[in-house]
């Protein structure tokens, strides 16, 4: 079952303990868009299916991404993307959005997209891989 927009801005705001659902709208944008510009071909359209509607656009079409990103750098970008980030806070930001995003994925989904990321993109999604 899809998730409903409202739905997926709650568990964003509960995991980023944001105090303005206008905070977790922002943090979403900007992590899915960065996302779709490092998540290519069926997984990313299975991926768009199964996020709200409103997140389908962000997430399908976003800037190409000159290169792959590590996680680190995934960080860093999304903190240059949001005015008076830091790393930090940008962490929080990814890991509140990604973990949110892998619940609304099933296993096998989130196993093949995180296949097209670098390594260290399963923590960000919250799902360590074991040693």
């Amino acid at each position: 079952m899809v998730m409903k927009w409202e739905a997926f801005l709650s568990a964003v705001q509960e995991r980023g303990e944001y105090p303005s659902r206008q905070e977790a709208e922002r943090a979403a944008r900007v992590v899915l868009g960065l996302l779709g510009a490092h998540v290519v071909g069926s997984e990313r359209s299975e991926l768009a299916a199964r996020l709200p509607q409103t997140c389908a656009p962000v997430l399908l079409n976003p800037l190409p991404a000159a290169e792959p990103l590590d996680a680190q750098r995934f960080v860093r970008a999304t903190a240059a993307w949001v005015d008076g980030a830091t790393e930090e806070t940008a962490k929080w930001d990814v890991g509140a959005v990604l973990s949110v995003v892998a619940d609304a994925a099933d296993e096998e989904l989130m196993r093949r997209i995180l296949l097209q990321l670098p390594p260290g993109y399963d923590l960000l999604f919250g799902r360590p891989e074991p040693a």
